[in-house]
């Protein structure tokens, strides 16, 4: 059994930039399941202040971070668009790092946009996309209610392997 540990979790606020940013960067060379690479976001912190500002002010759209201390360790999101037929959709993006895996952070931070998705009164329907080797991941969805409503074939190209893709999808 792994030692439990004091975990934050709240909504991001635009001071939250750099770490956030130290977040994606860290998580996102650590597995093959993230679409952005050693590129990193190419954002600024000052970009991705407006970022989370744009987010905190919007109705259909949320950014929520896992944090030990000051030390964003995940986050969860969900983005829709402001056009009037589809500000309905959500789409769904979560991330630990994964020195904290195993402690059931993911989880919490599902849990959190979904009780968000609830409450916003605007978001109807959750849409993700998932690689199919994610097994741990596609488990926690369907443990919360997604369906798989198709796979897309060669969804993501990851060290020159062309992989499936899982799209799943929650009604709110």
């Amino acid at each position: 059994m792994r030692e439990e540990i004091e975990i934050g979790i709240r909504e991001a606020i635009p001071t939250d930039a750099e770490a956030l940013l130290d977040c994606l960067e860290r998580t996102a060379v650590q597995t093959g399941f993230m679409t952005m690479g050693e590129e990193g976001s190419g954002l600024t912190v000052e970009e991705e202040s407006q970022h989370i500002a744009n987010i905190y002010d919007s109705p259909n759209n949320c950014l929520i971070v896992a944090l030990i201390e000051d030390k964003i360790i995940g986050m969860a999101t969900i983005h829709a668009s402001n056009k009037p037929k589809i500000q309905h959709i959500g789409e769904l993006g979560i991330v630990v790092d994964k020195e904290y895996w195993g402690f059931k952070i993911g989880t919490e931070l599902l849990q959190e946009v979904l009780d968000w998705a609830e409450a916003s009164e605007m978001i109807n329907r959750i849409e993700l996309k998932v690689q199919k080797r994610n097994e741990r991941a596609i488990h926690l969805y369907e443990k919360y209610g997604f369906e798989l409503e198709g796979i897309m074939e060669r969804g993501v190209k990851d060290n020159g392997e062309y992989l499936p893709v899982c799209m799943m999808a929650k009604l709110i």
